[in-house]
């Protein structure tokens, strides 16, 4: 698993709206934040900001919400959400360097469907499209 001090250095976040970065911020100090162009919320007292470990546990957590509503986007059809998400999700998957990290991001299929179902199986999270592959026209 990727350190944070190495996650500093080398992410580059491809979102549109940062949803990645606000996710990753959980697991940063405040002093680390800037780094990836986050900050404090105007009024809010720095000092209340209490970074979550990053552990493979808390990585873990976090990748199952997020994939199940990379799953809830792409089945509702949501594209730009999804592929959001997809950037999310390879996010972690690049932390956590399992074997999901060099997702081709080319592979968009049916709203990034087999990205989310592979993490899914890969996990043991839900995966709502069954042995679907992700790629069948009813998702399109």
């Amino acid at each position: 698993m990727k350190t944070i001090e190495f996650i500093l250095d080398n992410y580059q976040s491809i979102t549109l709206d940062g949803r990645d970065l606000y996710r990753l911020s959980q697991f940063l100090s405040v002093d680390h934040l800037s780094k990836v162009g986050c900050a404090i919320k105007d009024g809010v007292d720095p000092a209340e900001h209490i970074p979550i470990p990053l552990t493979r546990e808390n990585v873990l957590a976090q990748l199952e919400k997020d994939v199940a509503f990379g799953f809830e986007k792409a089945l509702n059809q949501r594209g730009i959400s999804s592929s959001l998400m997809f950037a999310t999700v390879s996010m972690w998957n690049w932390i956590l360097e399992e074997g999901l990290e060099d997702w081709d991001s080319d592979n968009y299929a049916m709203y990034r469907l087999p990205l989310f179902k592979a993490t899914a199986i890969k996990y043991g999270f839900t995966n709502p499209i069954g042995e679907d592959a992700g790629t069948e026209s009813k998702y399109a």
